[in-house]
């Protein structure tokens, strides 16, 4: 427990990351096996093949030798201090007899694919290999991110289709550029050309995130572009969630968590990877956290406005029939941590979702109730709104039948003018049509409404006129 409190403690102090760094992973480097095709660097019996068609920057590590090479028409070696190459006749007899190796198309490695790149909190979390786990959206480069390529490589990547694609930074060989006029500069160069291709434009030096409670990414407008290179898995439970910003459904556990303005995105990301992702019991589970923005839709149709919360995806790596299971017992701890300290984190309120097939069912009954009473308001809303604007009318209410006999039939008064009786009195009607009272009537003349010059004046039955004279 003590520990713990240090922890909180720790986490309560650490500064708010401005902005993640992202990572290109791909690079074009004559070392790397896996740019050729036979999946190994050739040696000194090999002939060495690039397609003279394609454009190509590659970064030479080290000396080597081979039997010929083949050139692009365009192109470059980017070489390091001590790298070149050798021709030796006869080949290398540790090499074998030797083959044609080809350098792998680079073309069709795109920006926006989300698996080429990697996310860190902190260069030093980058260079140790120490990733985040992102929604499909957040792992290609927002707008608040800065973007690396790592020194000492090449790379080429198309930044397709049409558009503008925003970011804090771009360091290239080392060199960070923090400026859209000097990274054309650059782009302008042959390294350049060579390294960025494609219809869209990178525009630099965006704003951090200066928020506390986070920012959202703002590339859902770039989703069709990110989605068309994620290739979805089969799922093997029952209710399948789909988190805002992943392009596929999933098998885990949300939790949507609605924050105040003292709330701390980065503090509490932290928090959840101390107090559960650290346990053994967890070592399975990927945690994605991002500030998201939900359309609200009345009746879930109709939309009425915008809400930013924060989501918490949960994912089980494990497969199986128990596929979901372990991030479902993770949100519901994460739910009783929210219980017990949400107020003192800046969190108002959260709730959870699971796609394991027994709670589905269960969030069904208490979704399908929510519904059935947002339903009902819904109806009511809209039967007010089309009532004042004259659409719908209410139905004439009838009259009462045991007044409707009082009511008095003369609708034209001596004066020439019809009369506004207001309501219907039985203290001031035709005698006949009261009950007959003796003495109460019997004496009353049968005019009890007296008009003249002066105005129009009531006889009342209660006295008459000799009280009145007294």
């Amino acid at each position: 427990m003590a520990v713990q409190h240090i922890v909180l403690c720790l986490l309560c102090i650490s500064p708010f990351a401005n902005a993640l760094y992202k990572q290109w992973i791909p690079d074009t480097n004559f070392e790397n096996a896996t740019n050729w095709d036979k999946g190994s660097v050739p040696c000194g019996s090999d002939r060495v093949m690039f397609l003279a068609e394609r454009k190509v920057s590659v970064y030479v590590e080290t000396a080597h030798t081979i039997t010929g090479m083949n050139l692009p028409m365009d192109g470059e070696f980017i070489l390091a201090s001590g790298a070149g190459f050798s021709v030796r006749d006869g080949g290398d007899p540790d090499c074998g007899s030797g083959v044609t190796a080809q350098f792998e198309d680079c073309e069709s490695l795109k920006w926006f694919d989300p698996s080429l790149w990697v996310t860190a909190a902190t260069i030093d979390d980058l260079h140790g290999g120490t990733y985040q786990f992102s929604v499909h959206e957040e792992s290609v480069p927002c707008r608040f991110d800065d973007v690396i390529f790592r020194e000492a490589t090449s790379f080429r990547v198309d930044v397709s289709p049409n558009g503008d694609v925003p970011v804090k930074s771009v360091s290239v060989f080392g060199k960070k550029f923090i400026s859209s006029s000097e990274f054309s500069q650059f782009l302008s160069s042959n390294s350049g050309k060579l390294q960025f291709h494609g219809s869209s434009s990178l525009s630099i030096g965006g704003p951090g995130c200066d928020d506390i409670t986070g920012c959202v990414c703002g590339n859902s407008v770039n989703r069709d572009k990110i989605c068309a290179n994620v290739k979805c898995e089969s799922l093997d439970c029952k209710t399948p969630l789909h988190p805002v910003g992943h392009c596929c459904a999933v098998c885990g556990a949300i939790v949507n968590v609605k924050f105040s303005s003292n709330f701390n995105f980065e503090s509490y990301r932290q928090r959840l990877q101390h107090l559960f992702l650290s346990l053994q019991k967890y070592d399975s589970i990927k945690l994605a956290m991002s500030k998201v923005s939900k359309e609200q839709r009345l009746l879930g149709l109709f939309p009425f406005g915008v809400s930013q919360e924060i989501q918490v995806l949960l994912l089980d790596q494990k497969t199986g029939h128990e596929t979901g299971k372990l991030a479902e017992v993770l949100a519901r701890e994460i739910m009783k941590d929210v219980q017990n300290h949400g107020s003192n984190l800046g969190i108002s309120s959260a709730e959870f979702q699971v796609s394991s097939e027994a709670s589905g069912n269960s969030a069904g009954v208490a979704a399908g109730a929510v519904l059935g009473s947002l339903v009902v308001v819904g109806l009511l809303a809209v039967f007010v709104i089309l009532y004042r604007r004259g659409v719908v009318k209410m139905p004439r209410i009838p009259s009462i039948p045991s007044f409707s006999k009082w009511k008095n039939s003369s609708e034209v008064g001596e004066l020439g003018g019809p009369l506004d009786h207001g309501f219907d009195n039985p203290m001031f009607d035709k005698p006949t049509m009261m009950p007959e009272e003796p003495g109460l009537y019997g004496t009353m003349p049968m005019n009890s409404i007296t008009m003249n010059q002066s105005g129009v004046y009531f006889i009342n039955p209660v006295y008459d006129e000799s009280d009145l004279n007294a």
